[in-house]
């Protein structure tokens, strides 16, 4: 897709692996609406950030309504990055998906991104109900991809490994350090994911820091 001028929903952008998406969209010259809890220390002309917590569906009904109030309702990509509950079929399920895949229906173009985690592929000791999460992440990625592909409408997932984010910071025994992922990188390989050729579809992408534990 060409990402020019394109408008994006961004969700989870008050920091890490969320802003650094909304960067690099920016350079590209998107237009994106930012949902979060917290607004980001972050502007630019074409950001424009609205208070969210996808875990409440009013939230999301009014950044919604807000969004399409600022930027319209022609909204060509979402990126799932804050974490997301499901109940139902993808496309009635009261959360922001629901919401964009009427609009890129009507363009028959569009790109949904999911960020899930590692924890989508493997399983972790002590983190079972984190990664059941994820693994559902995948199933539901992969079913929504086969309801949408005949719209023009891509899905796609990332399942990246350990990231340099606040994500350990309540979790004891856990910190971020210099041997994981940088969340630029991260955002570079979501990016890259959406500016694939209309007709060339990357379902999954796994991503992993190279040396975890730094050299031996």
């Amino acid at each position: 897709m060409e990402l020019k001028n394109k408008v994006a929903v961004v969700t989870g952008v008050s920091k890490g692996l969320g802003l650094e998406i909304v960067k690099l969209l920016l350079e590209k010259g998107v237009i994106v609406a930012g949902w979060g809890r917290t607004q980001p220390h972050f502007t630019h002309p074409h950001f424009h950030f609205f208070s969210c917590d996808v875990a409440d569906e009013s939230q999301v009904d009014q950044a919604y309504r807000d969004t399409v109030a600022s930027l319209g309702k022609d909204i060509r990509i979402l990126v799932n990055n804050a974490g997301f509950g499901v109940a139902g079929s993808l496309e009635s399920m009261s959360y922001t998906t629901k919401r964009l895949i009427p609009a890129m229906k009507a363009a028959d173009e569009g790109h949904i991104l999911n960020v899930a985690s590692i924890a989508g592929l493997n399983g972790v000791a002590n983190f079972a109900g984190y990664v059941g999460t994820k693994h559902a992440v995948r199933g539901i990625s992969h079913s929504l991809y086969m309801e949408l592909r005949d719209f023009g409408i891509k899905v796609s997932t990332v399942y990246p490994g350990s990231i340099q984010t606040h994500f350990f910071d309540d979790i004891p025994g856990m910190e971020a350090h210099e041997h994981m992922m940088r969340p630029e990188d991260v955002a570079q390989t979501v990016v890259q994911t959406l500016e694939t050729h209309p007709n060339y579809f990357v379902v999954d992408v796994e991503c992993r820091p190279l040396r975890p534990k730094g050299k031996k």
